[in-house]
């Protein structure tokens, strides 16, 4: 009996390693510059969502992560870039977080961000900020490192984007779909207007018995759309929810002041399972296409994010599709019109009102518009990115 469970355990230990292997180079494959950032929730695991989060690492592009002062792009920079009115819109909003595991630091590092930056505080005393488990208690789950670098990045970019908007941090127990699933409706049932949802796990045929999480009309839920290039994960999949996909944003002298292209790693393709929405006629998927709007992702082009759990601790520097889904919520929450908007079928009758990207490529797809950006609509960034909040 020994001799059996030595033998499995080995068995176990390969098939981790296979998977560690094959992750990373198709990571490495898809992104030539891998080795000047990495993901930080570490490899795909079946069954599992994987946070979409990635952090330069140090002493590249002028980089210096865990430094004392931020590095990445401010909120300043994502107001301007999208023509945001953050300073007078937002009051009475709330955008909902949904990641797994705890963050013990995320109060205080959320502090810090905002006051590095002149916003107004959001704290648990001044009811801005509440962190609850997946079922709105106060016995938060273990806590983990990668998973919390997630949630320092998606409650800084609340903050960029909507300074004045309610903060509401949900903690699943783990990375489960089910246990995800619990959280995003318990943010719903505390009066979240929007969610974010910054991970993803691959395609599956079970994956409708979770779809109904994400399905809650007169709420905005949005999800990141991955990090690894051409093709579909869940949650974004559902097409209850806005896609998010993700750009390479650059200053420019031009009269915007800021150029997009598609971003390489940003997910995006044709569902397996999920039928198409109503407002979605595109014509090269007979099911949902992947994404609807998107917003900066590249690494290289990173946002800075303030973060001490797990790590030397300091000014860190982030990219991935989690950044590009809370920054849409945000967006939507300046808005205020998530009780009437019937998931992404605004930005499709509003296009005029969202900045066309026409450039760039995530992947090999025959050279169409689900993986190649250009006119109009496409995979990698859907239809643009925020031209103020008019498309929402």
């Amino acid at each position: 009996m020994k001799r059996l469970i030595s033998l499995f355990s080995i068995a176990t230990l390969l098939s981790f390693m296979l998977l560690s292997f094959s992750t990373s180079y198709v990571f490495a494959q898809q992104h030539p510059s891998k080795l000047r950032f990495h993901s930080v929730c570490g490899i795909k695991v079946v069954d599992l969502a994987q946070c979409n989060a990635i952090q330069i690492d140090a002493n590249t592009s002028g980089v210096k992560p865990n430094a004392s002062s931020p590095s990445g792009y401010n909120p300043a920079d994502l107001q301007s870039a999208y023509k945001l009115p953050s300073a007078s819109a937002g009051s009475g909003q709330t955008v909902a977080i949904v990641d797994a595991y705890d963050d013990p630091n995320a109060e205080s590092d959320l502090a810090v961000y905002r006051s590095k930056f002149g916003l107004p505080a959001c704290t648990t005393a001044n009811g801005c900020f509440r962190k609850v488990n997946q079922t709105g208690g106060t016995s938060y789950p273990r806590a983990n490192s990668g998973w919390a670098e997630e949630i320092s990045l998606d409650l800084d970019m609340v903050s960029a984007i909507c300074p004045n908007c309610h903060i509401l941090l949900v903690e699943a127990k783990s990375s489960s779909f089910a246990n995800l699933g619990t959280a995003v409706n318990t943010a719903i049932s505390l009066g979240a207007n929007t969610v974010s949802n910054s991970y993803g796990g691959s395609e599956s045929s079970g994956e409708s018995s979770y779809a109904s999480y994400y399905n809650h009309p007169g709420h905005i839920i949005t999800a990141s759309s991955g990090d690894s290039g051409y093709g579909a994960q869940v949650p974004a999949a559902y097409n209850t929810v806005v896609a998010v996909g993700g750009t390479s944003l650059s200053k420019s002298s031009n009269s915007r002041g800021w150029t997009e292209t598609a971003w390489n790693g940003a997910g995006s393709g044709c569902s397996a399972y999920i039928s198409k929405p109503s407002w979605q006629k595109d014509t090269g998927c007979s099911r949902r296409t992947i994404a609807d709007v998107s917003a900066v992702a590249d690494p290289n082009t990173g946002v800075s994010v303030y973060d001490t759990y797990g790590n030397v601790g300091g000014w860190l520097v982030f990219g991935g599709t989690s950044v590009s889904s809370p920054i849409i919520a945000s967006v939507y929450a300046l808005a205020g019109n998530a009780s009437s908007v019937n998931a992404a079928s605004s930005l499709y009758s509003h296009t005029g009102n969202l900045f066309d990207v026409t450039s760039g490529s995530n992947g090999s797809c025959g050279g169409s518009y689900l993986c190649t950006a250009g006119t109009g609509y496409d995979g990698p960034t859907g239809l643009g990115t925020p031209n103020g909040t008019g498309a929402f």
